[in-house]
């Protein structure tokens, strides 16, 4: 007896030291290559005019995996988010820092022709006065509301030429998204008093109704993102039930302006769209469904497999194709990567996360929305690590990320043999700039 627990204690240890091993190496520097440090010195290539919203023709529609104009021309999502409205201060960061039509300026000019707004329930609800500090580079908007200036923000963007998606983020405005179950859906009337903002279905469409009623007219609001990051109670959302309520909320706006594309997140945090080519949405104008997926290194966490951090090329590919890219690579329906993001200063964990999904979004000229343009975090003014732009909102961080971007904006996909092995690491066809990690963390990756 003994020796089997002598046996168990040792086999115990050493699986839990490898653990750690494996953990602490996910967090080990990451150190740019000389092409990044060359693209870091040199001017963004000019915002591609013919990319604007302002050069297509209305209404948007989708056919297949895309999302087409009038004349059947695609229009690439190539968005970036820009948050606050969904957070305590209830408007998009940056407004006491710069003029928002000159934080419009900079998303052109990092190349995005489409931004995603989000904003919470709550800042319907209450709709409460902005202080004035907090718009102090936008003097006209002093005094007004939070409808007002998220109104404000919108035709400041669409001004410039940058199509606009709402977003509904969350119920209560904070940072989203924690284990809080009054926001890990659309309605929590059902879960009484323990919710400090409550509202049931029909409250959600009517204030979707309140936001979207003011772009009625403005043809570059072009859609609405219904939710984000629906999960239930400790995942237990599911897809049938979602998709209904989607349905009802979409036909709902659709009443308002049937040419608004109508974007359903997946479930699980926005990974899982596994039924919904079994259990489509279906609306009662045609063609107005796009999906939404987001992926992050987190991601993937309680499977076997592990997060995406972890992942081999091959593994994360079979894990995207399972979630959401058969509805792409099967030309059925559009997927819009709503949300995904890494640090300026990325670990080993996240650059590997990074690669993999800049390997495969490039491959399948992906319909995209990085995470996110705010250098700052709302409420306590602390720094967003995945920002592009620096403090001023005007100076663009050059860095991997923004190589890649510029990338995949461009479209231009590549070879890739699908095989997920790492011999060809750095392959020009590949366009992505995180090339190769060190042989150490290479072979720990591979364990997974």
């Amino acid at each position: 007896m003994y020796q089997i627990f002598l046996f168990l204690f040792l086999f115990l240890g050493g699986y839990f030291h490898y653990l750690w091993k494996a953990e602490a190496a996910l967090h080990e520097p990451w150190v740019p290559d000389v092409g990044d440090q060359l693209f870091s010195q040199r001017p963004l290539p000019a915002f591609k005019e013919s990319s604007s919203i302002a050069t297509y023709t209305f209404p948007l529609r989708t056919k297949g995996r895309d999302v087409v104009d009038a004349t059947g021309r695609r229009y690439k999502l190539a968005s970036v988010n820009w948050y606050g409205a969904s957070d305590e201060l209830f408007i998009p960061g940056g407004l006491e820092v710069q003029h928002r039509s000159v934080i419009a300026s900079t998303i052109r000019l990092l190349g995005f022709n489409s931004v995603r707004l989000p904003y919470a329930d709550e800042m319907v609800m209450r709709n409460p006065a902005i202080l004035p500090h907090l718009v102090a580079a936008n003097p006209d908007l002093v005094g007004l509301r939070a409808l007002d200036v998220y109104q404000a923000v919108v035709e400041a963007l669409t001004d410039a030429g940058i199509a606009v998606i709402i977003n509904n983020h969350i119920t209560t405005a904070t940072w989203c998204c924690g284990a809080d179950p009054c926001d890990a859906g659309w309605a929590n009337d059902h879960l009484g008093p323990i919710c400090k903002i409550s509202q049931s279905e029909e409250d959600w469409i009517q204030h979707w109704e309140t936001v979207m009623e003011r772009f009625v007219d403005n043809p570059r609001v072009i859609g609405a993102d219904l939710r984000n990051e629906v999960r239930g109670v400790w995942g237990t959302m599911s897809w049938d039930r979602w998709a209904t309520a989607a349905e009802k909320c979409g036909n709902r706006l659709l009443k308002m302006n049937s040419d608004w594309l109508i974007i359903v997140g997946g479930t699980e945090s926005g990974n899982d769209l596994t039924r919904a080519r079994d259990r489509p949405v279906q609306l009662d104008v045609a063609n107005r469904v796009v999906y939404s997926a987001h992926v992050y290194s987190w991601s993937g966490w309680g499977s076997r497999e592990g997060r995406y951090a972890k992942r081999t090329y091959a593994s994360f590919i079979q894990a995207m194709r399972k979630n959401w890219a058969y509805l792409v690579e099967d030309n059925e329906a559009p997927v819009w990567v709503g949300e995904f993001g890494a640090p300026h200063q990325p670990g080993a964990g996240d650059a590997n996360y990074w690669r993999n999904l800049m390997r495969y979004l490039k491959r399948i000229d992906a319909d995209f929305g990085y995470w996110a343009i705010n250098p700052r975090k709302p409420k306590d003014n602390a720094v967003e690590s995945y920002s592009l732009v620096k403090d001023d909102w005007i100076t663009p961080i050059l860095d991997y990320r923004m190589r890649d971007m510029i990338e995949l904006i461009a479209g231009s996909g590549g070879d890739d043999d699908d095989d997920g092995g790492d011999d060809d690491i750095g392959d020009k066809s590949e366009g992505h700039s995180i090339h190769q990690l060190s042989k150490a963390n290479r072979a720990i990756f591979g364990l997974f």
